[in-house]
């Protein structure tokens, strides 16, 4: 095997990786809206956000609205 080629096979593999640890991260949420809105519903139930949130900062508004 050529010196380049393993080089290549190296970088790629590297690629490969950061392209599947970073797959769940950004892609998938994306892609899966309505279902982290779900969470968030279930996991700020009963949550009064002006009284959780500092003095002088914008109150929570939802991030996945467009």
């Amino acid at each position: 095997m050529s010196k380049n080629r393993k080089i290549a096979l190296i970088f790629g593999g590297f690629m490969t990786a950061v392209a599947a640890a970073f797959y769940p991260i950004f892609y998938y949420p994306f892609t899966h809206i309505e279902e982290y809105r779900e969470v968030q519903k279930v996991n700020r139930a009963g949550i009064k956000q002006a009284d959780v949130q500092p003095v002088g900062v914008k109150i929570w508004t939802d991030p996945f609205k467009k």
